[in-house]
């Protein structure tokens, strides 16, 4: 049903093209499809940008719920905010997308996922989003796309901001700022707090092992308080030096046993520099330089006596550099040459055979434009200590055609090294895993007008090794394994436009990922990825009030590689409104799930049902 509704949404829309205003602005530039400023209308692979703008009209209280449904992504979700959330993107395993905070590669050594779940949403500014492989400029892990997150940054005039909220089931929610730019320097301060009761996460079975395997019927509250620090100067005309640091301490409740503990404190911590140095304007040369920590103490605290005991402690550390240098060789062509490097360190209760690795790597790539014709290409050779080199492509081709269509055809190559645990988890080593190697095509058709703005790409990634852990029972043996092959195919449409005055947004995709072994499950679908899903967004401003509201949908999916654990589809709708009363003053209120949908993403792990919120917003100056 859900899908239905956002097909006839489109429809409507595609059928009175007289009604049609401008959707916005279509020159934006985003940085992370080809690690250089790129207006977003020239890039060869599908790629979107959310804005703090969108941000805020969206009232999404956390990463997750801003980006499920967007084109190419799922999200599995262990339980509401603050709670374990996977990203699959293109149907890929939920390790193979990068993501990048400012620049900096965050993510788990160990467990080889960011925890997007422990982000602030009010210390973002915007996100970009590349689906595809982009290995052959970012290395392993980018098999399925890159998400970069650029947490907030104030360039006007400085001025303050605040905000303070309050919802279901316990939401406190509080976040300040301070920011701008002053002559040659700029700086931004930031903090954000979040707390919730929660709900009870798992309805799992220690009798049947299911799920979380306990019965513990209680709330699985989350706090999360988080401090972003920004500052630059430009030295002189051609010199610019910039410093960020983003920390979120949480505290994260959940059920779980004497032996996994229930309750975890996290730290997501990310720092870096950029040194630019620009002589001219076809010559830029960047060095950056960052760390980024991924720390979980796990504890078990007993529901009759509050005694709390320690359960175990993995740390990790990733600490990156790079150096760039981007030439202009003509005024419609450009070059980019680079050297990354980056060490991974494990700090663990648990021994691991081998705590740390690096890896080495240097890419090349070429940006043109002739006629109407633009061509991008990149190679770029990895080594990795534990596993050699590996070398990696892609190349991208785009052709304007009459009335705003563009056509365009894209293939690139990918790989994916083994995580720690993956490796040598103590009771589930794996030493003999090989890396995950991937090949991937995209066809797309796209259409940017004055009245509206469309686009239709088609895909198929074949992905050599997979490593599935099969999990959970009763396919559970212990240990991770490569499957022979796995084919993904699917198809992603997005339209945005203006309709008697409502702004109408809608994503849908579909996604058909198989395993391609030859083994037990040949042919069945990879666990916990939806065939189709989509939203519709639909806001209008009346004045100094604005409404809102988004329907998001998915399919059923299995929860097991042998496909016999079924998770039902879902469709919610929520509602949303914001009254700036006074010049500097909003008022916030949302509904989430209006229509009180019971459904999960992971199998035993329940989702929050009707929730309200309201907040009220506090902003001096326009931004």
């Amino acid at each position: 049903m859900p899908f239905r509704t956002l097909t006839v949404a489109i429809a409507t829309a595609l059928l009175a093209p007289s009604a049609l205003a401008a959707p916005g602005e279509l020159d934006a530039v985003l940085v992370t499809a080809n690690r250089t400023q790129t207006a977003l209308a020239d890039t060869l692979v599908p790629a979107q940008i959310i804005d703090r703008d969108e941000i805020e009209r969206s009232q999404a209280r956390d990463l997750p719920e801003l980006l499920r449904g967007r084109a190419g992504i799922q999200i599995g979700n262990s339980g509401g905010p603050g709670k374990l959330s996977s990203i699959f993107l293109r149907g890929a395993e939920s390790d193979h997308v990068l993501v990048l905070v400012d620049g900096v590669r965050i993510g788990s050594a160990t467990a080889g996922m960011p925890a997007i779940q422990d982000l602030p949403i009010d210390q973002i500014e915007r996100v970009e989003i590349v689906r595809g492989p982009r290995s052959s400029l970012y290395g392993s892990e980018a098999i399925g796309g890159v998400i970069q997150i650029f947490t907030r940054r104030h360039d006007g005039a400085i001025a303050p901001h605040a905000r303070i909220g309050a919802g279901s089931h316990g939401l406190r929610e509080a976040s300040a700022g301070i920011g701008g730019r002053s002559g040659r320097g700029w700086f931004g301060v930031d903090a954000a707090f979040q707390r919730t009761d929660g709900i009870d996460a798992c309805r799992g079975s220690s009798a049947l092992f299911q799920g979380c395997f306990v019965e513990e019927p209680d709330r699985d509250g989350y706090r999360n308080r988080s401090l972003n620090l920004r500052a630059g100067v430009q030295l002189t005309d051609a010199l610019r030096l910039e410093g960020h640091a983003l920390h979120a301490d949480a505290f994260n409740q959940f059920d779980g046993s004497l032996f996994g503990g229930n309750e975890a404190d996290i730290v997501q911590q990310v720092a870096g520099g950029t040194l630019t140095y620009a002589p001219s304007d076809v010559v830029r040369l960047t060095a950056q330089a960052g760390r980024a920590y991924d720390k979980s103490s796990t504890s078990f605290r007993d529901a009759d006596t509050g005694t709390r005991s320690h359960v175990g402690r993995i740390d990790t550390r990733r600490d990156t550099a790079s150096v760039q240098a981007d030439f202009g060789l003509a005024p419609t062509q450009g070059l980019s040459l680079g050297f990354d490097w980056q060490a991974d360190q494990v700090d663990s209760d648990t021994r691991y055979a081998v705590t740390a690795r690096d890896n080495y790597a240097t890419f090349v790539e070429y940006r043109g434009r002739f006629g109407a014709h633009r061509l991008q290409a990149s190679l770029r050779h990895d080594d990795n200590e534990q596993f050699g080199g590996h070398g990696t492509g892609s190349l991208g081709w785009g052709m304007e055609m009459a009335h705003g269509l563009r056509v365009t055809a894209s293939a690139g190559t990918g790989f994916k090294a083994p995580t720690f645990n993956d490796l040598y988890f103590p009771g589930s080593e794996s030493p003999d895993l090989k890396p995950e190697r991937s090949k991937s095509v995209n066809l797309g058709i796209s259409q940017q007008a004055a009245q509206w703005r469309w686009s239709l790409d088609v895909f198929e990634s074949r992905i050599d090794d997979l490593i599935v852990f099969v999990y959970p029972p009763p396919d559970y043996v212990g240990r991770g394994s490569n499957i022979d092959e796995a084919r993904i195919r699917g198809a992603e449409l997005t339209f945005a436009t203006t309709l008697a005055g409502w702004d109408l947004s809608t994503e849908l995709s579909h996604v058909d990922p198989r395993d391609r072994s030859e083994g037990a499950y040949h042919d069945h679908l990879l666990a916990r990825r939806a065939r189709s899903s989509g939203r519709l967004d639909i806001d209008r401003s009346f004045g100094d009030l604005r409404i809102g509201t988004t329907l998001r949908g998915a399919g059923g999916r299995y929860d097991n590689p042998a496909n016999t654990l079924r998770v039902g589809g879902y469709g919610t709708l929520d509602l949303r409104a914001a009254w700036a009363f006074a010049p500097a003053w909003t008022l916030e209120a949302r509904a989430t799930n209006l229509l009180d949908k019971d459904y999960e993403t992971v199998a035993w792990y329940r989702q929050p049902g009707r929730e309200y919120g309201l907040a009220l917003r506090w902003q001096p100056l326009a931004r």
